[in-house]
């Protein structure tokens, strides 16, 4: 049985209006990464923010987390890339992706998000006067722009797989573009109308159609506003991957970033595995790229 990697998405967009237990300042981001890596965790998640509370996709603020953490533990950091509520215009593209690029530059990633598909974060418990709910947009344009600069500075994209669709559009412009094999993280959802519930014949699906489009992909299971932890016995015995954290937990959560990744740890043990380390994460990589 391979080791299996243990993702923290250390807070997401939520601000802590939301979930407020998630870091906001670089000092803590950079100090909750830190323990969570040393916890178990060999890839690590985040959003940045302004001094004034609002994300920022400044690539220097970045830097200076996925520097800061690097200084004390090994791990594999990725940012995130600005949320977009509307349709793709000229000079949009390249602008939203340009933090990413920026940091791939200067060799600050292994891996960074690319999401295949767009989706509707319609709630399941919603009213007939409810404001509508916002579309997670991401137009093909994007999409292959993303995945063309991935190919071009040689790292893995990270599909986040919202719809069992974005895993068949994901592999088709993953081929033609020719990029290193991506990461499948399925999205699973209670409090939200998208994809499928954390359930076990849920992940049989996603797995199902995987074998189909990409076989042999790395996949983890992961969600929004959700507990996956009832699915990592399963990950584990299938040879999957596992994401936690204040990003993906229920909102409100009480358990720190920091308890959600030693839970996963035991949980992971307790079925048999083991979590990997960030350099065991990279040669999965590299053997998956075949170099």
């Amino acid at each position: 049985m391979s080791k299996t990697w243990i993702e923290v998405a250390l807070n997401g967009g939520w601000s802590p209006r939301h979930q407020p237990g998630v870091p906001v300042t670089v000092e803590a981001i950079v100090a909750e990464g830190v323990a969570c890596a040393r916890a178990g965790a060999a890839i690590i998640h985040t959003h940045a923010y302004a001094a004034d509370g609002t994300q920022t996709f400044d690539w220097q603020v970045y830097a200076r987390i996925i520097e800061g953490i690097r200084a004390e533990v090994d791990a594999l950091v990725y940012p995130s890339y600005p949320f977009t509520p509307g349709v793709d215009v000229a000079g949009e593209t390249a602008p939203r992706f340009a933090h990413v690029e920026a940091l791939a530059e200067r060799g600050l990633l292994d891996f960074a998000v690319i999401d295949p598909g767009s989706v509707n974060l319609s709630l399941r418990t919603t009213k007939a006067d409810a404001r509508p709910a916002v579309t997670y947009v991401n137009p093909e344009a994007h999409i292959r722009h993303a995945l063309a600069f991935a190919q071009r500075h040689g790292f893995h994209p990270a599909f986040a797989i919202y719809e069992p669709g974005f895993t068949r559009a994901g592999a088709a412009l993953a081929r033609v573009v020719g990029v290193k094999p991506p990461v499948y993280r399925f999205m699973f959802a209670e409090r939200f109308a998208f994809g499928f519930p954390p359930r076990p014949w849920a992940l049989a699906a996603h797995l199902a159609l995987l074998a189909e489009e990409a076989p042999g992909a790395p996949w983890m299971v992961a969600g929004l506003t959700v507990d996956v932890r009832p699915l990592i016995g399963e990950a584990v015995a299938q040879g999957g991957h596992i994401r936690v954290g204040l990003e993906d937990a229920p909102l409100g959560s009480a358990m720190t970033n920091l308890a959600w990744v030693e839970d996963a740890v035991r949980l992971v043990r307790q079925h048999g595995g083991e979590p990997a380390t960030a350099t065991e994460v990279r040669q999965g990589l590299k053997a998956l790229a075949g170099s």
